[in-house]
């Protein structure tokens, strides 16, 4: 049993990364949807997948543009992600490598 005091110096709050952290990401990654907050009104669901045992969200506009991209590469076996702006003014490019 730990005191109180250490449990909390101790403490890392959970984080989800991005997609566009990474370097360059296999499209054969599992997406799982993982939901936050649930119950309450303030919950949202979101795709993420695992790399090395981190999550790291996958936002719809990467699917949606990964889509366009193996419908005319279909051969493409990774892709980089790259983010500009941020909070609500973000956006996403997604280039096949």
């Amino acid at each position: 049993m730990t005191k109180l005091s250490e449990e909390a110096s101790n403490y890392v709050a959970p984080e989800t990364k991005n997609i566009a952290d990474l370097e360059r990401v296999s499209i054969d990654l599992d997406v799982t949807p993982r939901t936050y907050k649930e119950g309450t009104p303030d919950e949202f669901t979101v795709n993420v997948v695992v790399v090395d045992e981190i999550e790291y969200r996958v936002p719809d506009t990467v699917l949606k543009q990964l889509k366009a991209i193996l419908e005319t590469r279909p051969d493409t076996k990774e892709i980089k992600v790259n983010r500009a702006g941020s909070g609500m003014n973000t956006s996403y490019t997604t280039i096949p490598l």
